[in-house]
C-alpha cells in the first residue's frame, strides 16, 4: 500500500459557529505516513458539496485512495457517495457505530485534534477556522512514534521547513517581519496545545492499562461520551468536557462498578 492510498475519514461536528459560518472540520488521514487534512465544514452540507470538496482538497493533492475507512456517517452512506466510489474505482469501508476503536489510529488523532481543538477554540475565539491550517500545520510536523517522524517527513521524505526557521536565516526581510512574528507564534501556542493534548492522551491511555480502584465516599470525575449531549460553549458537541462531577461513591458493585451520589443525568 503507497502513500494516501488508504485513508481515514471522520467528522467532528457541533464546535462554535465562526463568523464564516463553520461548526464542523472534517479530518482525513493517511493510514501509512499519518499526515492529515483538517477541513473546516458547515454540518449542513449536502452530500454533492462534500464530494466537491473531497475532489478538490483530496484528489487533487494525493490521487484516487484504493481504500476509505469511515465512521457510519450518513453522508458516507449515501448513495451518491457510493456511486463516487465506484467509478472511482475506491472501497468504502464503514466502521461500526458502536465501535469507534475498529479505526483506532483516526480515533487517537481524533482525540488528540478534539483536546487540542479545546484550546484553540478558546485561544481563537469565533475565527478558530481560519487558525485550521495552522493546526494542520504543526500536527504535521510533529513527531509520532509509531511511525519514528514527523508525518510531514514520511510523506515527502525531507522535514518541513517551518516559519520558525525562517527567523533564524533571515528570510523575514524577504516576506515581512510582522507576518512571520505573528505567525510563528501562533504555531508555537498550537505546538503547546498539542503537546498538551498528546500527554494527557498518554497518562489516559497508561491508565487504562490496569483498572481504578476506590473507596466507599471516594470523591471521583465521570468520563462521559462526547456524545452524549453535554453541553460546552453553550453547545452540546465533541468538545464538551469528558468528565462531570465530582461525585461520591456510596457502594461498590462488582469489581469496578460503583453506585455513585447524587447523578441527575
Amino acid at each position: 500500500m503507497w502513500k494516501w492510498e488508504n485513508i481515514s475519514m471522520y467528522f467532528i461536528t457541533k464546535l462554535p459557529w465562526t463568523t464564516s459560518g463553520n461548526d464542523s472540520i472534517w479530518v482525513i488521514v493517511d493510514r501509512l505516513t499519518k499526515s492529515a487534512h483538517f477541513l473546516p465544514i458547515r454540518e449542513t452540507y449536502l452530500v454533492r458539496k462534500l464530494a466537491r470538496i473531497y475532489v478538490d482538497e483530496i484528489v487533487s493533492r494525493h490521487g484516487i485512495p484504493l481504500i476509505i475507512i469511515s465512521d457510519r456517517d450518513a453522508r458516507f452512506m449515501a448513495r451518491f457517495w457510493e456511486s463516487l466510489h465506484e467509478a472511482f474505482g475506491t472501497r468504502l469501508d464503514l466502521s461500526t457505530a458502536y465501535h469507534p476503536q475498529t479505526d483506532g489510529q483516526t480515533e487517537r488523532t481524533i482525540q488528540t485534534l478534539e483536546d487540542m481543538l479545546s484550546a484553540c477554540v478558546i485561544d481563537f475565539a469565533g475565527n478558530w477556522d481560519s487558525h485550521l491550517p495552522l493546526v494542520e500545520f504543526s500536527y504535521n510536523n510533529s513527531y509520532h512514534a509509531s511511525i519514528g517522524m514527523a508525518p510531514f517527513e514520511a510523506l515527502y521524505r525531507r522535514k518541513c521547513r517551518s516559519p520558525i526557521c525562517w527567523t533564524d536565516i533571515g528570510e523575514s526581510q524577504i516576506t515581512g517581519p510582522e507576518i512571520i512574528q505573528e505567525t510563528t507564534d501562533k504555531i508555537r501556542q498550537i505546538d503547546d496545545n498539542l503537546l498538551a493534548a498528546r500527554r494527557r492522551q498518554k497518562s489516559y491511555a497508561d491508565k487504562r492499562q490496569k483498572p481504578l480502584e476506590f473507596k466507599v465516599n471516594n470523591m471521583v470525575l465521570l468520563k462521559v461520551s462526547p456524545w452524549k449531549g453535554m453541553v460546552r460553549f453553550r453547545k452540546k458537541g465533541k468538545l464538551a468536557p469528558r468528565y462531570v462531577g465530582p461525585f461520591k461513591i456510596l457502594k461498590r458493585i462488582g469489581k469496578v462498578a460503583y453506585k455513585f451520589d447524587e447523578i441527575t443525568e
